[in-house]
């Protein structure tokens, strides 16, 4: 393993004014999304859709730093042939992949699920390593309800998490450690940050144990954020306060940065969380996004799958890529929204 390398490939990941492009949706994501926008998911389709923003020249040169690729996605060719990693890696950006395989249900623990693909990840890190992927990246999904989560879902998440990150140093590629706890409920802000507390304590607990390179590594977690369904919704500024405190009493330092989730957040909220964050001053680690929907959903709906959209496509997500490099420097405000608008 060449930390050396590893550690240069993170820290570009999360270099300031830039961030990650989740464009990892597996094929039932996607299709949800594009059934939202009238558009049939075909092959075809969704690299039509996935080309008109790896060409999005202002967006991917400009603001990402990275691009998570689905294992469809990283084998497909643009429309002229050239290959869709390549793209990526033309805009000056890090061609990545999500290697997971979603969840399952845990045994003895109802309600609860750990994440899959562990085996022959060794294997299949060498073929994406000789394809052009650089950094990988792995999901846990941690829910919070009544009596759970449990020990039992942290513990194996967090050990599956640092399993993964293991395997993908020794094939040289960055991890992305994803461990999500989910918004979904009706829980309180006060609670997310418990649950987050113990998930993210547990997780670097076992990078330890599995003795992985944090200076190689990448952080992508949840923000403290109030779920969707509590009747008190946290204010920006409460959430920035304490994803801070939880993320400095948690994550050493010698982790080079952190990339959040947008997790359901709506765009603007993920931006203003984040550029918020960035006005508690000096942090120990880069701090970024690495979003999905927060990124997407307008260049989907201006897109819809027609070809004579696709420059209105990209002028969308350019100004959703903008607005986040912004808010990753603290440089965000609300009045730069109604402008584009």
């Amino acid at each position: 393993m060449n930390l050396t390398e590893l550690n240069r490939i993170a820290t570009a990941m999360v270099v300031l004014g830039k961030g990650i492009l989740a464009a990892d949706e597996s094929s039932g994501t996607i299709k949800k999304r594009f059934d939202a926008i009238g558009v049939e998911s075909t092959e075809e389709n969704r690299r039509d859709y996935r080309e008109m923003l790896f060409r999005a020249r202002d967006a991917m040169s400009q603001y990402i730093s990275g691009v998570i690729l689905y294992d469809e996605t990283i084998w497909q060719n643009a429309k002229d042939g050239t290959p869709l990693i390549k793209l990526i890696e033309q805009s000056g950006a890090i061609p990545g992949i999500k290697v997971d395989e979603g969840t399952q249900a845990l045994p003895m623990c109802p309600g609860e699920t750990v994440t899959v693909g562990l085996d022959k990840l060794a294997e299949r890190l060498k073929k994406y390593y000789e394809r052009g992927a650089r950094f990988a990246k792995w999901r846990a999904v941690i829910d919070i309800g009544s009596g759970i989560p449990s020990m039992t879902a942290i513990s194996v998440n967090a050990h599956a998490l640092a399993r993964y990150a293991a395997l993908c140093q020794a094939a040289q590629i960055v991890p992305i450690v994803e461990p999500e706890v989910l918004m979904d409920g009706d829980h309180d802000i006060e609670r997310c940050y418990e649950v987050t507390q113990r998930v993210l304590n547990k997780t670097f607990q076992e990078l330890r144990v599995q003795r992985v390179a944090l200076e190689g590594m990448v952080l992508k977690p949840n923000m403290a954020i109030s779920g969707k369904k509590c009747p008190k919704q946290a204010s920006v500024e409460e959430v920035a306060e304490k994803t801070i405190r939880l993320l400095k009493a948690c994550v050493p330092a010698a982790v080079p940065g952190i990339a959040f989730l947008s997790g359901g957040q709506s765009d603007e909220e993920a931006t203003a969380h984040l550029n918020a964050m960035h006005k508690l001053g000096p942090l120990p680690w880069g701090l970024t996004f690495s979003y999905g929907r927060a990124l997407q959903a307008a260049p989907q709906k201006a897109w819809s799958g027609k070809a004579e959209n696709v420059a209105a496509g990209q002028r969308a997500f350019s100004h959703r890529a903008r607005m986040n490099g912004l808010a990753s420097k603290g440089e965000w405000q609300s009045s730069l929204e109604q402008k584009a608008a």
